[in-house]
Parts: C-alpha cells; structure tokens; sequence
C-alpha cells in the first residue's frame, strides 16, 4: 500500500505540471495577440517571462520521461570516498560532498549525513548521505564513478599542480515492502566511535554501526542516530537497499555489476575531470559535456551534466 500511494503521488505530480504547462500556454497565447493588437512592451517582457517558465517545465517533463527504471523515482544513498591523493584528495571529497549537498537543496531534496570520517588534516576520508525526495535516485545515477580533480594545491608550499581522485556511489533507497533475506551468518558487525559530524554525542559511546555482508563484500556504515540501534536499523536498511540494487542489476543483466561503477579512485578511470588551473574546464568523459563556469558546478549546478549522461544512456540502450 506504502508503494502504491507513493507512485500515486509521483504520478500525481506528474499530471499536475502538464496542467500547468497547458495553462501557461493558453495564458501565452492571450499575451501574444495583445501584444499584436496593441504593441505593449511590458505584456512583451511578461511573455518572455513566461516562455522561459514553459522552457524549464517540457525540460523536467523531457528529462523524467528518460526515467523509466523501476527505482528511478526513489530517494537515493551517495556515498564518497577520497581515492588517490592524500590531504589533496580528502579536501577534493569534502568539495563533493558540498557540491551534492548546495545540489540537494537547490532541488528541495533533503539531506541526511549518515556517516563521514575526517580526513587527516583536511577534508573527509569518506561520506555517506540520505537524499530524499522524488526521483533524486533517477537523476543522481549519473554521479557514480570516480571524479577528478586538477588544480595548484593550497597543501603544498611549492604551489604545484596535483591530481585528486575521489568516487561516488549512488544506489536506491528501497520500501520495507520489498523483501531482501540477509543470513546472520553472512553478516559481520563493528561498532565503532563515530568521528566528523553527528554532534558531541557520537565521540562518548561507540554507537556507530559498520555493517558488512560478507558474499558480497558490500559495506555500509551509520554513526548519525544517538543509539547504536538506531544506527543498526539505518544501516541495515542501507545494506537491504545495496543488495537490492544488486539483485536488480543482475536480474536485467545490465553491462556493468553493481561493483564496477566503484572503480578504483585514480588516475585513467574518472568519469569526470574538474579543472581548476592552469585553465577552467570541467569535463564528462562518458558524454564530452562541457562547461568552463567551474565555479557554478562546484556549486552544485550539474544539470546539464545529469541530462547529457541520461539522454546518451537512452541513446546506447
């Protein structure tokens, strides 16, 4: 029932910007023949207006009907792990995790940090993050993959260049109706004292929860509840979701596992590659999608970087 009324209220949701573009052109077109019967610039400013408004909604509508995956219109889980690159590259995670989070909020998704260890000296180690809110699963699939980042580095005295890596995962939160078995004996258990953010609580118990399936390999950690039930409960819906994803993938027999998209975090393998200096660029390898406003993308506008990656995988499929 829980997933019915979730798809009614997506679909809902749907429905009702088709309204509203059917409205704005009917309201457009009355602007247009005042415009031709009188001259009025400032009904000409409105109607410019408008059409930008029209623009913005067919994008969405266009771009949600490339989301087609049965969990596309799900709340997603994105982890970050700093990869090759020491302090560079744990400063190059912390800008990521920035970047979704500045993402999230422009979208009115909400955000969760479920867990995050600091780096040494700066940044972060890694990161794992709730997303919540319709279809941010369907557009931040296109995230997964290691990105690369090249600029002078503030770490190093001689103000030489350096390459980062860091990955991204993202995988789809599932509903408690959907039913995953997971075998004690195939799990394995840490409690840890939590470090990074969760509030002063989380450095006096060890109530972080590490949670690891051990036929798969899959990993999933939790540190913001109080308790460490709390935390377990987290994890191991994280953990039923990963596995799903798993299931899923296998099931369609898709190109690539759940595990390749985690490739490793260095040089050759990125997805994406952020110039700093001695140019701007930031560039998706997977598409040749370009923009040289690196500023803008850092500050969580990805867009057109999401739609390029989703309009080529129609076209590929």
């Amino acid at each position: 029932m829980q997933k019915i009324n979730k798809e009614k209220s997506d679909l809902e949701k749907i429905v009702g910007q088709w309204k509203e573009l059917n409205s704005r052109v009917e309201d457009g077109l009355v602007l247009l023949e005042m415009i031709q019967a009188e001259k009025d610039e400032k009904s000409f400013e409105e109607l410019k207006n408008e059409s930008n408004i029209l623009k913005n909604i067919v994008r969405d509508l266009e771009i949600k009907k490339l989301l087609g995956d049965e969990l596309d219109p799900n709340s997603a889980y994105l982890s970050i792990n700093a990869g090759a690159g020491g302090t560079e590259a744990c400063d190059w995670a912390e800008m990521l995790l920035r970047m979704y989070a500045k993402y999230a909020a422009d979208h009115g998704y909400k955000v969760e940090v479920l867990e995050m260890s600091d780096g040494e000296g700066a940044g972060i180690k890694s990161a794992t993050l709730l997303i919540e809110g319709p279809y941010a699963y369907g557009y931040l699939k296109a995230e997964s993959g290691v990105h690369r980042l090249v600029r002078i580095s503030p770490f190093d005295s001689n103000a030489r260049r350096h390459t980062s890596f860091a990955g991204i995962f993202v995988w789809a939160e599932v509903d408690d109706e959907i039913k995953i078995e997971i075998k004690t004996e195939d799990l394995k258990v840490d409690t840890y004292r939590a470090s990074g953010a969760g509030g002063q609580h989380v450095n006096k118990t060890d109530s972080a929860i590490r949670m690891t399936h051990i036929p798969t390999g899959i990993i999933v950690q939790c540190q913001s509840q109080r308790s460490q039930h709390a935390n377990r409960d987290k994890a191991m819906k994280m953990l039923k979701a990963a596995l799903y994803e798993r299931e899923m993938t296998e099931r369609n027999k898709k190109k690539e596992a759940m595990e390749s998209s985690k490739k490793a975090a260095e040089w050759g393998s990125q997805i994406r590659s952020y110039v700093f200096q001695p140019y701007q660029l930031v560039k998706d390898h997977r598409t040749s999608h370009e923009t040289n406003q690196v500023q803008k993308v850092m500050d969580g506008q990805i867009d057109e970087f999401i739609e390029s990656y989703l309009k080529s995988n129609v076209k590929s499929g």
